[in-house]
């Protein structure tokens, strides 16, 4: 009987395994049938004459084609065969239409998303295109849907979610765009509202102090430092003579709201300034002669990773051949930063002041009206109808004005309309096309200056050896104000008086020090300085180490610009490192021990953001608390009108921050110490408190203990079980959230780095995060990641041919 019932339970477990690894092979069947055709052929009804697609190794294209239209038509179908869902949450993230398929911890987001209602300026934009830009856009939409079609099964995220896929459209490709608009500008208008809360609340020299127009650590291109003012006297504002102050919200400001796009908050990433580098260096200080671009744009990193390689070749018009290498975004035509032989080019976000907050009069006689310098006017009243997975819709209503959206009040209750590049039909469309074809420096600039984007430090060279800089966008013309903060404009003497035409930015062209360099800092100064305006500038820090990096290399070479974007170093933080040497002397070491070991790591930091490193984060760490610590104080009034406000958001609030714990006035003390020493020092034994809670060791607390990737799928997200199938590996990274080169967090950091030289792309390299395709049975899912994480060399040209795509026009 007992042999029996042992014979009867492994026949079941057998059944049970069996059934198991039949429902494994069932799945990963139907996931595996939705990969695409890498080999033979594909008849398309899109195509117009034969494309070839020729994939390397690593699953990069070259995609020759005959005419640009049928090139429009593959660049799409490849998007959509290896990269809709992502090109799906992209146009629903900037349509705020994310709670439909994800369900109800997304409708915040739709909420404060779809106050811009970007699907409506999306359609704008479409019909306000020329005949030759809409008929790319269809036909490269043509090709994401016979792409999607052309699969064996839907992507294997709509397997797993049980939904199908919409369509894409021409208006969607205009959503991408303004995902990165959200990305890259925000979409709160916070930098200009912080200032105006200062200013609001504090005396002005004490709010100037506290957000200065710059740092000791400003490395712009002609060389003009902002210096922090001096800290006021007592006279002005004294914290022994402040009286308690509580906070009550009085300011009606929606906070950013969960999104898996939400990169732009800087408490996300520890202290993190999300942006870019690249530089340029002239002909005549590199080893070859020929001017070379280097580029890394910084953004959150995900599976699949944000761009998609490609190169691009088809013939002239004088029967040659035209050729462009760089990266794509899925869900548009275009190559974004790239070389096509005769000028390389690459971005960085230029932090300029693109958005202003117009504070709204009331029309005193009609409490539906408010005052225009036309007259009285009636608020528009839009609803908006958010779809939720699983739950009942809701219903938004969006009260706008001929300038904007209502998106706030101030610390008076005044109601804020938002003016925003964004929300004009010129803020995007397709000239950055053009750049494929652009032959000399000159005119790839005039280019960027007509490009409808978000606005980007353009930083370009040409195949002479030339180098230079401008800004790629649209950019507004001020009349009657700077943009530092809002005020009203119903009396017409503060406007935007159209768009600037190419001739009126600002260019830098062959700098006589043969270098450019950008990091989201301020670029330039003077007239210049003025027409970008601050919408909130990166410290320089970050520059200043790349321009001196620069400078110390008479004759560069692509290697060099490698070294530079992999620079670790963190010279920003030696006088914070030598503060806390200074403070932890002997007396206050014997007044706790632990403080002796800490100090130990400390002083032993290396000076480098790399992952073994305890003193490196320990000084990093202290740096942003003490930071906090001494501001708490001085800005509490405006907590008092906005509870959640911190000066640290503000770049430059390192000017302040360091005056103050260097110069040590007892006017600017919090009361809750009897001397500066004696605060930094509480911060101290927090850390160590924090570092060494539960028995943990402070040996083990090390920069990459904390700095370890997690760059996920947004289904591992929602579903961490699926993390091992999905995601990168969890590995330490060197590199910091800001203030060095080596930007990383654990989830951003360099989207992708690259160097190369107009003529010579050859030469350059080129690598990104994850991999090419977005499927996970793809050999080409993360095989290029290594190579980013180890800041290794990989060529910037597609390699040697391993699968070839015939794409040829189906018979009518």
């Amino acid at each position: 009987m007992r042999k029996f019932l042992i014979r009867g339970s492994l026949i079941v477990l057998v059944l049970l395994l069996a059934a198991v690894a039949t429902g494994a092979w069932w799945v990963r069947r139907q996931v595996a049938s939705s990969l695409p055709q890498l080999d033979g052929e594909l008849l398309l009804p899109g195509l117009r004459e034969q494309v070839v697609v020729e994939r390397d190794g690593l699953g990069v294209p070259t995609i020759r084609a005959k005419n640009r239209e049928d090139l429009a038509y593959t660049v799409g179908f490849l998007h959509g065969q290896e990269r809709y869902f992502q090109m799906d949450l992209l146009r629903r993230n900037s349509a705020g239409e994310l709670a439909e398929m994800i369900g109800p911890a997304l409708v915040d987001h739709d909420r404060e998303v779809r106050i811009h209602r970007f699907r409506q300026v999306s359609k704008a934009v479409v019909e306000a295109a020329s005949p030759e830009e809409r008929a790319i856009g269809e036909v490269y939409t043509r090709g994401v849907n016979d792409g999607l079609a052309a699969l064996g099964n839907l992507p294997f995220e709509y397997l797993a979610m049980g939904i199908t896929p919409k369509p894409w459209t021409s208006e969607d490709t205009v959503l991408v765009s303004f995902s990165m608009y959200l990305d890259l500008q925000g979409s709160d208008a916070r930098h200009e509202a912080a200032h105006s809360l200062l200013a609001a609340t504090l005396p002005g020299e004490m709010a100037d102090f506290l957000a200065p127009r710059g740092t000791e650590w400003d490395a712009p291109l002609d060389g003009e430092v902002f210096a922090t003012p001096a800290i006021p006297g007592p006279e002005v504002f004294d914290l022994r003579q402040e009286p308690i102050v509580k906070a009550v919200a009085l300011v009606e400001r929606p906070q950013p709201a969960l999104s898996i796009f939400n990169w732009n908050d800087p408490d996300r990433h520890f202290g993190a300034h999300l942006g870019s580098n690249n530089w340029a260096v002239a002909g005549t200080h590199t080893k070859h002669g020929g001017a070379i671009v280097a580029d890394d744009m910084h953004l959150g990193i995900a599976v699949p990773n944000i761009w998609y390689r490609a190169r691009f070749v088809w013939p002239d018009e004088n029967g040659g051949e035209n050729s462009i290498t760089g990266v794509t975004l899925p869900g548009a035509p275009a190559i974004v930063v790239g070389s096509n032989g005769h000028v390389a080019w690459g971005f960085t976000n230029s932090e300029g002041d693109w958005v202003d907050l117009v504070v709204i009069e009331p029309d005193p006689n009609d409490p539906e009206s408010y005052l225009t310098p036309d007259g009285p006017r009636k608020y528009e009243h839009h609803q908006e109808t958010i779809a939720v997975a699983g739950q009942p819709s809701e219903t938004l209503e969006i009260v706008s004005t001929i300038w904007g959206p209502i998106i706030d009040k101030d610390s008076q209750g005044r109601s804020r309309a938002q003016r925003w590049v964004a929300h004009d039909p010129e803020g995007v469309n397709l000239h950055l096309m053009s750049l494929e074809r652009a032959k000399t420096l000159e005119e790839a600039m005039r280019i960027a200056n007509q490009c409808g984007s978000p606005a980007q430090n353009f930083t370009v060279a040409d195949k002479d050896g030339r180098i230079g800089w401008t800004i790629m966008g649209r950019m507004p013309r001020r009349v009657g104000f700077d943009g530092r903060l809002p005020g009203s404009w119903a009396d017409g003497t503060r406007r935007w008086d159209g768009w600037l035409e190419p001739e009126e930015y600002p260019k830098v062209v062959a700098p006589p020090e043969g270098r450019i360099w950008t990091a989201n800092a301020r670029v330039v100064s003077g007239d210049m300085y003025k027409t970008l305006g601050d919408g909130g500038y990166d410290l320089g820090a970050r520059a200043k180490q790349i321009r001196d990096d620069l400078l110390a290399i008479d004759k560069a070479s692509e290697a060099d610009m490698l070294k530079i974007q992999l620079d670790d170093r963190a010279p920003f933080l030696e006088r914070w490192q030598k503060l806390l040497l200074d403070t932890l002397n002997s007396e206050a070491v014997a007044n706790r021990p632990e403080r002796q070991e800490y100090r130990d790591f400390v002083e032993k930091w290396g000076a480098r953001a790399a992952v073994d490193s305890v003193g490196y984060r320990l000084v990093r760490e202290f740096r942003i608390a003490v930071t906090d610590e001494i501001f708490e104080p001085v800005t509490a009034r405006c907590r008092a009108v906005k509870p959640d406000f911190k000066l640290s958001r503000l770049e430059f609030s390192e000017g302040p921050a360091w005056r103050l714990v260097s110069e040590k006035p007892a006017h600017l003390l919090n009361p809750k110490f009897k001397s500066w020493d004696e605060q930094i020092l509480s911060v101290v034994d927090q850390q160590i408190d924090e570092a060494t809670a539960d028995g943990a060791k402070l040996a083990d607390y090390t920069w990459g203990a904390f700095n370890t990737a997690k760059i996920q799928h947004p289904l591992s997200r929602a579903v961490p079980r699926l993390s091992r199938w999905l995601d990168m590996p969890a590995e330490p990274l060197s590199g910091s959230p800001s203030d060095m080169p080596r930007i990383q967090t654990q989830s951003a950091g360099a989207s992708q780095r690259m160097a190369v030289s107009p003529g010579r792309e050859s030469e350059g390299y080129f690598h990104m995060p994850c991999g090419q395709s977005g499927h996970p049975l793809s050999p080409h899912y993360g095989d290029g990641h290594a190579a980013w994480a180890h800041g290794e060399k990989t060529p910037f040209l597609p390699g040697k041919t391993v699968n070839t795509l015939v794409l040829k026009p189906a018979k009518s």
